[in-house]
């Protein structure tokens, strides 16, 4: 095979560098970088689902997506993790550029260490596109975020990041995508913000290459993710049951 995408569980997942995903989402587009423990939830968490239906780019952050996948199609899939796409991305001219990216983060706290980060890297982000997101409920009818969809529409950025919870971003993201009246980039990219300005556990570059993220996560805060990882291991059973077919949707298991 040696096309740029596969169809796994009847999702699109992009295969090329970072490089390539970051050029391809820079004119507008959605991004998503869906992980195992989120991933596993596509039978039965329609609304997630849609969002990854919905995507212009997925990416093969899920090593254990990627190791299964390998292993039942005897194929030669590539990870390229969020830590890696967000990096290439702090790269990007239109990026760094002040007031044309948005940053929704999941609290105050947030704020302070992205803004420090970023201050680091020689990237000045003004208050204005500073956002904290509430705690989200989210109905299909209605805007996800109303306040947010304001903010986006005033201040009209390129690009959007999402930095709060998956599960929880990619209906965002989808949401954002179809009631704007314009395309940004929406980079979707979760805890890889955390990690990098220091609010969670940093992985190195070594850790991210070897698919060793989730060991660092846990052993950092195994009441926090255990059970979560533990749990992404019915991610196998659709794989292994659908392969490039998109799952009917059933009650979880």
């Amino acid at each position: 095979m040696t096309s740029d995408h596969r169809i796994i569980l009847g999702l699109r997942f992009f295969l090329g560098t970072a490089a390539e995903a970051v050029a391809r989402a820079e004119p507008g587009g959605l991004v998503l970088i869906p992980a195992a423990p989120a991933l596993k939830d596509v039978a039965t968490n329609a609304i997630y689902r849609d969002a990854l239906l919905a995507a212009d780019i997925l990416l093969t952050d899920s090593a254990f997506m990627v190791m299964v996948w390998n292993r039942l199609q005897q194929d030669h899939v590539k990870r390229l993790s969020g830590l890696t796409y967000l990096r290439e991305l702090l790269n990007l001219p239109s990026f760094r550029q002040p007031g044309n990216t948005l940053w929704v983060l999941p609290s105050a706290d947030s704020v302070v260490h992205t803004t420090t980060w970023l201050s680091k890297e020689g990237i000045d982000v003004p208050a204005t596109h500073l956002y904290v997101a509430p705690i989200y409920r989210i109905d299909p009818a209605q805007p996800i975020d109303p306040k947010l969809l304001t903010l986006i529409e005033h201040l009209h950025p390129q690009h959007i990041v999402l930095g709060v919870g998956g599960g929880t971003q990619e209906p965002l993201g989808a949401d954002l995508k179809h009631r704007l009246t314009y395309l940004p980039a929406i980079h979707c990219v979760g805890a890889a913000v955390a990690f990098l300005s220091g609010e969670q556990a940093p992985i190195p570059v070594w850790a991210d290459r070897l698919y060793l993220g989730w060991l660092i996560r846990t052993l950092h805060s195994p009441r926090r993710f255990t059970r979560r990882y533990w749990e992404a291991r019915k991610l196998a059973t659709l794989l292994y049951r659908y392969r490039n077919q998109l799952p009917p949707l059933t009650q979880p298991i």
